[in-house]
């Protein structure tokens, strides 16, 4: 007997398991929680990249601890402003000297036109985001005291720290109580019981809140900044979506023994041993899919993978010990008014039965089709665009956005975001000139400068995060490293640049880009041979894994293409974050292949006896409704990813939602299906799954006796 059939053994072994769980869940909550690790950069990248030497380089820096808010005036009529209009400013902004690093503030900068005035208030960034909100939102409050007829905007990087901090504000409890209305609605529906749904529901949402204070414990544990926000989000769909997937396969089998043994035990047992091995494996899959994040140069994608492998270790563990214990101890009545009793029929697996003698009956078109369909999909995405700005990332736009937009208007683009070179103090001048004389370049002065060490800020003309932009950087970090004996000392741990170097945002965010496509390099090929490697293990052959892993690939690009068709045409988001095409991959890959575990695992056990073709239409039958209804659920829970500010949430939301759907719907009941009518017993090669005394049969003889069920 197994860890997880002791579970069923008797009553006793149930309620302890309850017991236990309910300690171990309280457990986490008392769990120390050590200090969280300091970002190891704003964008989480490594001492490798420019963007990141920059950062440690200013921490050499007098004030390095002081970011400006840029203050932006306008008139409501958008005419230039007057005397008085002037006159106001200067005396509002001055009242707001109390917040500023140094007690003053600078005069207001006026635009060419007149119509915009300017004003940095210099902040501290000591304390974290929540101190440089809660004092961004001071200065806004004292804004207020200006006159009616003025547009008062603050923007600048503390004022999108803010701004990022306000729209997460409660976004936990919103995703929750989306989740779960979403969860419990498709509970109900699928098992159209007034009872029933009630007890997954209720494992699957203490499995996630137990799985969110454990991230609290585990990823500072292992040396990793935990940001929340984005990581809590996806970790929380995650756990939801998984943990229920394997309650609905649990309870199907369940159900199924139900009709066969009078004992609720010995049926939970019986269950437990033909659904252990695909969920374990299912789970293994999907944490050896995300844990390949590790390698991600963003720090982001790495709390990621810890934050997602523990909640699917905490998803199995509830689905395989935690309810079962409840299944068996409310009894067979749970079911009502659907009660399974001995020897009863169940009546959810005729429709698929049909769908599978449609499917055997003419399996090259039925193939052919779905791939074309497939195919079809995919090339919606040919005109594909990645990369968004910092002023893109919000479906609703905040202050600082509304002020970054105004201040282009009037302004060089780049004015809230300057570039930061790094050099020697004594070649700040070369550097200066050199900078200068860059196509694209604004403006380049001194700053800062240390006894080793001096910044020169440079304005670009172009917008943050466009190509204009990424090309000024380019040629802008070219120039400044050919300046002779320019390199900066090393940074705190780094080895020493070959010239000056050049970071800011603006540079974090290029740099960022290029991390991103790194990841896509390394890690895209190595989780597709983890995968192919599980599904060896688990099938014992070669064929049936590549093929499996063939068809997740292409529903991939199906769905990408077919997102970027909702993207463009109709949500109109101008680009896609270049976070997102890694972080759909290592989804719908890790999740998109437990559908075909499920059902290809059951056709395995099937084809023991009855041989492939009969196998898989049997597993097909009997798994479709479970496996459709997981399917369904899990798009519907990574969809509630929208209700999230981000648009690079919203994008994996309903890329994965999507890559889901064309799984379950398409891959999972056509194309593998097709697949194994059309190969046979070469389906599992170089392994055997029959004895060899089963009799052949054709197409037409598994049809007719399908119809016939």
């Amino acid at each position: 007997m197994s860890v997880f059939t002791r579970v069923a053994g008797g009553r006793l072994n149930a309620w302890f398991t309850i017991l236990a769980a309910l300690a171990v869940g309280a457990a986490v909550f008392w769990l120390p929680t050590p200090d969280n690790p300091a970002p190891v950069s704003a964008t989480g990248l490594s001492d490798r990249w420019q963007s990141t030497q920059v950062e440690r380089l200013q921490d050499e820096l007098p004030a390095s601890d002081v970011q400006p808010a840029i203050v932006v005036v306008t008139r409501d009529d958008r005419a230039p402003l007057t005397d008085a209009d002037r006159t106001a400013v200067t005396t509002g902004t001055g009242a707001l000297s109390g917040f500023t690093v140094g007690g003053q503030v600078a005069p207001p900068q006026l635009s060419p036109d007149g119509t915009v005035a300017l004003v940095a208030v210099p902040l501290s960034t000591e304390g974290g985001q929540e101190a440089v909100a809660a004092t961004v939102a001071e200065v806004r409050e004292a804004l207020t005291a200006l006159p009616a007829e003025l547009t008062v905007e603050v923007t600048g990087p503390p004022a999108f720290t803010a701004d990022l901090t306000k729209v997460f504000e409660g976004a936990d409890t919103t995703l929750l109580a989306v989740t779960a209305a979403v969860v419990a609605l498709l509970l109900l529906v699928t098992y159209r019981s007034p009872l029933l749904w009630m007890v997954p529901l209720a494992v699957v949402a203490a499995t996630e809140q137990v799985a969110l204070r454990a991230l609290d414990t585990v990823i500072p544990a292992v040396g990793i900044n935990f940001a929340g926000g984005a990581v809590s989000g996806i970790a929380s769909v995650l756990v939801f979506g998984a943990a229920t997937n394997y309650a609905l396969l649990l309870i199907a089998r369940y159900r199924e023994e139900l009709r066969r043994e009078a004992d609720r035990f010995a049926a939970m047992r019986a269950a437990l041993r033909r659904t252990a091995e695909p969920i374990l494996a299912s789970g293994g899959t999907v944490m050896l899919g995300v844990l390949t994040l590790l390698l991600s140069e963003r720090e982001l994608n790495r709390a990621l993978a810890v934050a997602c492998a523990t909640g699917i270790l905490l998803a199995m563990a509830s689905a395989l010990l935690v309810l079962p214990a409840a299944l068996v101890l409310l009894g067979r009545r749970l079911f009502w008014p659907f009660v399974p009793h001995v020897g009863s029929e169940g009546r959810e697996g005729r429709v698929w039965g049909r769908l599978g003698a449609a499917v055997i009956r003419r399996p090259v078109p039925v193939a052919v089709l779905a791939t074309l369909l497939l195919a079809a999909l995919a090339l919606g995405g040919l005109g594909l665009r990645t990369g968004l700005s910092e002023t893109e990332q919000f479906r609703v736009q905040p202050e600082a956005v509304a002020g970054a937009e105004t201040l282009a208007r009037a302004f060089p683009a780049g004015t809230t975001q300057p570039v930061a070179v790094m050099t020697r103090p004594d070649t700040v001048p070369a550097v200066t000139a050199a900078a200068a004389e860059v196509p694209g370049v604004a403006s380049a002065r001194p700053g800062t400068a240390g006894p080793t060490v001096a910044q020169v800020d440079v304005v670009l003309e172009a917008e943050p995060g466009t190509t204009a932009s990424d090309r000024t950087l380019e040629a802008l970090r070219d120039a400044v490293a050919a300046v002779p004996d320019s390199a900066p000392p090393a940074p705190a741990g780094g080895d020493t640049p070959a010239g000056a170097i050049v970071g800011g945002t603006v540079a974090g965010t290029y740099d960022a880009s290029a991390a991103d496509a790194e990841d896509l390099r390394v890690i895209l090929p190595l989780i597709l041979l983890l995968v192919g490697a599980v599904l060896v293990l688990l099938l014992r052959g070669l064929l049936a894994p590549v093929l499996l892993v063939v068809t997740v690939v292409a529903s991939y690009f199906a769905s990408l293409g077919g997102a970027w068709l909702l993207f463009d045409h109709v949500l109109g988001f101008p680009a896609l974050d270049t976070t997102v095409p890694l972080l759909a991959f290592v989804f719908l890959v890790a999740l998109g292949v437990d559908y075909n575990i499920f059902l290809v695992t059951r056709a395995r056990e099937d084809a023991r006896t009855a041989g492939t073709r009969e196998g898989m239409l049997s597993a097909l039958r009997v798994t479709g409704g479970v496996i459709t209804s997981a399917g369904i659920l899990l798009a519907a829970v990574f969809a509630v990813l929208g209700v999230l500010p981000l648009i690079t949430l919203t994008q994996i939301g309903i890329i994965v939602c999507l890559g889901v759907l064309l799984d379950t719907l398409l891959v999972r009941t056509v194309v593998v299906p097709a697949l194994a009518f059309l190969l046979g017993e070469r389906f599992w090669w170089p392994g055997r799954v029959t004895d060899g005394q089963n009799p052949r049969q054709t197409h037409s003889d598994i049809s007719a006796r399908t119809l016939r069920t």
